[in-house]
């Protein structure tokens, strides 16, 4: 765990190559997306009023067992945990078992679509008018479409219902209706939330030719693109089949699964009707953190690999158990201009082996848009893929007898091991900044007696480095208000004077408490303890030379003491309460400015300035005087405060 604690992976980045583009990535930066919007359908499906012949038709075309297709509601929490986990680089859900996919078997079992066949590709519209004209007997009107697409609505309030003694040619339009909206609403629901692409339609208008396409294949490949898609952290909705996603879950994964009901426990094809009705069990407060921290602990026995092996076979249909061999087919998936990849070969154990061996390198492709001007036949565009998908015969991934161990260490080097931190970013940001203090305080105690100037140098640039990030991590702010030189100069204190400013916490030191300031008798000097007070050292370079001034007794209390800055000295207040100042002297400047004999601190009305021959490398003084015992080594620490001569208007510590 400690090793992930801080980098969650991937360690190995040969495969996951788009990680900054994923999501994971602007979850474990603490940028939450939240749960994504689902686009999916069914609900209005059970609204269409088929008859026998139009039944008859659809089973030719293919769609016979994908119309019983049940309104599942959707879980949308869990829908975009199991997104957060998919990777397009792989096609597949990166978990902490391994990697697992939504499969053409999977497919063939849960829709009951056909997973053999031709592709489902042909000529691309952008326009609604002929087609419709053609293959439905009417157009939509212009509000009803967009470019290619056709709202569901206006198919549904058209062709819901034939009417009796229609036509034979009337009872097809009325079937193919259906069908395009049949697929708009599930396996090929877009983003658009209500229309479906017309360039379907053509694949209908022969219901036997209908039947002998790979719509399953074509279904997973859009789903793929989907959640490709969506897994990139610049998007906030889903669309493909969802219900094929959720029921896949529920399958698999002992999340956010319902109790069946004792009466649904038997099997009915296809088996995402075993999800069908009303489910109980929990599901209040189950958002998508819960889920995310449930897919982040997920244990191999919460992972069913095989849940189809319980199955009776009497219920499979014999062309789709003809077909299931393919299933473990490594090729492309095509749904017109989508093309994705199929990799059985990284979930062997979904196919009931139960040995997964090191997959083969992944190969890095670009998806790209195809053009979609109308009446573009896109077989021409996608010679390469549609090759791919006529050899599926020919790869059909085999058992392998290999060593699981081995498979696991090469897969916790190259994925993406958890999605929310195991230690919050809260906690994380306090681990760090202690980290920061602890160095900032070595490098404050530090003494500099007898060491050359390159070494001096070195520990300054420390010094200076860790403020630099103490004050970025933990939210102090330092206001530097430039001013013109004349303004410098000027003896009124009022807008344009450079400023340093502290923010306070307002509170006093407690008993507990780290102490404010060290001292150290060899070098005889009083060190601040810049890591207590959350003091910055503030880099030299350009500052106009001025002088501190004390704090006007008729000024408001609240106010910070304000110092002009000699480009040889800093004077600022270790803390607002006991008035004490740090006064940098310009050796802490060598090789900055290249000033030298320039006094570190002027102070009005006073009698005695800090020396500028102090060779300290920093100074504790009073706000308003320099003549302080501070500078000697028999002055007790806690009377440091007390003692000085000079006179604030401050409490003193």
């Amino acid at each position: 765990m400690e090793l992930y604690a801080f980098n969650p992976g991937p360690l190995d980045e040969s495969v996951l190559y788009d990680q900054e583009k994923h999501v994971s990535s602007a979850v474990w930066e603490g940028q939450e997306r939240g749960a994504l919007r689902c686009h999916e359908h069914t609900s209005k499906l059970d609204q269409w009023v088929l008859t026998k012949k139009q039944i008859e038709l659809i089973e030719r075309a293919g769609f016979g067992y994908l119309r019983f297709i049940p309104g599942i509601s959707l879980d949308n929490p869990l829908i975009s945990a199991l997104v957060e986990r998919w990777r397009r680089e792989t096609n597949t859900f990166h978990l902490t078992v391994g990697e697992m996919t939504i499969t053409l078997e999977d497919v063939a079992y849960l829709l009951g679509l056909p997973i053999d066949g031709d592709p489902v590709i042909g000529v691309t519209y952008t326009s609604c008018d002929f087609v419709c004209e053609n293959l439905l007997g009417k157009a939509p009107d212009n509000g009803y479409t967009s470019g290619g697409m056709v709202k569901l609505s206006w198919l549904k309030d058209r062709f819901s219902r034939c009417p009796e003694g229609a036509s034979l040619e009337d009872v097809k339009r009325h079937t193919r209706a259906y069908l395009l909206y049949l697929v708009g609403s599930t396996i090929f629901s877009t983003t658009t939330g209500n229309k479906v692409p017309v360039m379907y339609l053509p694949l209908f208008e022969d219901f036997d030719q209908s039947g002998k396409y790979a719509w399953g294949a074509a279904a997973l490949g859009f789903l793929y693109r989907a959640l490709g898609n969506a897994s990139l952290r610049s998007q906030s909705t889903v669309s493909g089949s969802l219900t094929l996603l959720q029921c896949w879950s529920y399958f698999h994964l002992n999340i956010g699964r319902p109790k069946l009901s004792q009466e649904l426990l038997y099997d009915n094809f296809p088996l995402v009707l075993r999800w069908k009705g009303k489910q109980s069990g929990p599901t209040t407060n189950r958002d998508l953190i819960f889920y995310r921290k449930a897919l982040d602990s997920l244990k191999p026995s919460d992972v069913d690999w095989f849940p189809y092996q319980n199955v009776d076979p009497m219920v499979i249909p014999d062309d789709i158990a003809s077909s299931l061999i393919l299933g473990r087919s490594k090729t492309m998936l095509i749904c017109f201009d989508k093309a994705e990849r199929h990799h059985p070969d990284r979930c062997l154990r979904q196919y009931g082996m139960r040995h997964q061996p090191i997959p083969e390198p992944i190969e890095r492709w670009e998806r790209k848009s195809r053009g979609v001007d109308g009446g573009v036949d896109l077989s021409s565009k996608m010679e390469a893929e549609l090759n791919e998908w006529s050899e599926r015969h020919l790869h059909v991934v085999q058992k392998a007898d290999v060593d699981d161990s081995k498979y696991m260490h090469w897969y916790l080097r190259i994925t993406r091991r958890f999605v929310g931190r195991p230690i919050p970013l809260a906690s994380e940001f306090q681990r760090m900044n202690t980290t920061l203090r602890e160095v900032a305080h070595i490098a404050d105690t530090m003494s500099l007696q007898g060491l050359d100037n390159e070494q001096i140098n070195s520990i300054t640039r420390i010094r200076y480095a860790v403020h630099d990030c103490l004050r970025d991590q933990a939210g102090s702010i330092v206001t530097i208000a430039s001013s013109p030189p004349e303004t410098v100069r000027s003896k009124k204190r009022g807008r344009g004077k450079e400023k340093i400013r502290r923010k306070s916490t307002g509170k006093r030191r407690q008993k507990d408490e780290v102490e404010l300031y060290h001292y150290d008798s060899k070098d005889d000097q009083l060190i601040p303890n810049y890591a207590a007070n959350d003091v910055e050292y503030v880099p030299m370079l350009n500052i106009t030379r001025g002088q501190c001034r004390r704090r006007d007794a008729n000024l408001d209390a609240d106010r910070v003491n304000p110092c002009e800055i000699d480009d040889s000295n800093l004077c600022f207040s270790v803390n607002e309460e006991g008035d004490p100042q740090i006064c940098l002297d310009e050796e802490d400047n060598v090789g900055v400015n290249g000033a030298s004999g320039s006094h570190p601190c002027e102070f009005d009305d006073l009698d005695e300035a800090c020396d500028p021959t102090d060779n300290h490398r920093s100074r504790l003084v009073g706000r308003d005087n320099c003549s302080s015992p501070s500078h000697s080594s028999d002055v007790p620490l806690t009377e440091l405060g007390q003692h000085s001569s000079c006179e604030s208007g401050g409490d003193s510590q």
